[in-house]
């Protein structure tokens, strides 16, 4: 018998809530085609379910939401009622992947969470906000590439896979979302060159505007870091290319301290 999303939010008056960024995606048309959790009223965690998968793991903050929950009898659901920030799923059995329908408001924060424990995950398959989406996979040169593009392509082969308008959800955002799938390269930089591509990232990418010698002088020595790298300092961050920014990190964990 098919679900109504809309009757489970009316039975455990699970109305949407700003504070938490929530806006429900009821088509279970939809739900099925990208097969993620949200959980929230539960039509995502059904229809990952249905995939056939050997075991669920959600996580709710909203009590309201447990109880929607609650009607899904499967034993292979687990539902844990916490934050997916403080939430560690490298202990989980692999292979792993994540699925999630994210709220707009810590969408980016999981995303760099889970890029830093790349070889973990076998696949994430996330929605965002569509502006968020289009800087996870801009080309260099773009209006919308910038840090978290150079991050999520450095470590993850990254694809919009996806479009939604607001009238998918209730309540209808103001903005369209997108559903971005990223697979973790085979190969992963060690601890201290991610450490270091974060740092350099973050510097040159702080400054728009600037030239590079002038928007990575806070990580000092910045002419001669260019030059060993083979990178002109009149250049701006949004010019360079991943591989161009790979091998500045590497340059920039290799000099002498």
């Amino acid at each position: 018998m098919a679900v109504s999303l809309r009757e489970v939010l009316d039975r455990h008056d699970l109305a949407p809530r700003k504070a938490l960024g929530q806006h429900f995606l009821l088509d279970m048309a939809l739900c099925a085609r990208i097969a993620a959790v949200g959980p929230g009223p539960g039509g995502l965690t059904r229809a990952l379910l249905d995939t056939g998968l050997a075991t669920l793991t959600a996580c709710e903050l909203d009590r309201r939401a447990i109880a929607a929950l609650a009607e899904i009898e499967d034993p292979r659901l687990t539902v844990l009622n916490q934050d997916a920030l403080g939430f560690d799923g490298t202990a989980l059995p692999a292979p792993r992947q994540v699925v999630a329908n994210l709220p707009y408001n810590v969408g980016t924060p999981l995303l760099i969470g889970w890029l830093r424990q790349g070889t973990a995950w076998e696949k994430l398959t996330l929605m965002f906000q569509q502006e968020v989406a289009e800087r996870i996979v801009a080309a260099p040169d773009s209006e919308h590439y910038g840090r978290l593009a150079v991050l999520s392509q450095w470590l993850c082969e990254c694809r919009v896979v996806m479009h939604l308008p607001p009238g998918a959800f209730f309540p209808p955002p103001r903005v369209y979302s997108a559903v971005v799938q990223l697979v973790p390269r085979a190969a992963q930089p060690p601890a201290p060159l991610l450490a270091t591509m974060e740092k350099l990232t973050a510097a040159a990418f702080g400054q728009r505007r600037k030239m590079l010698r002038g928007s990575l002088k806070s990580l000092g020595g910045a002419d001669a870091l260019l030059d060993a790298a083979g990178i002109s300092g009149e250049r701006r961050a949004e010019t360079l290319s991943i591989a161009e920014f790979d091998r500045l990190a590497r340059t920039l964990l290799e000099r002498p301290a």
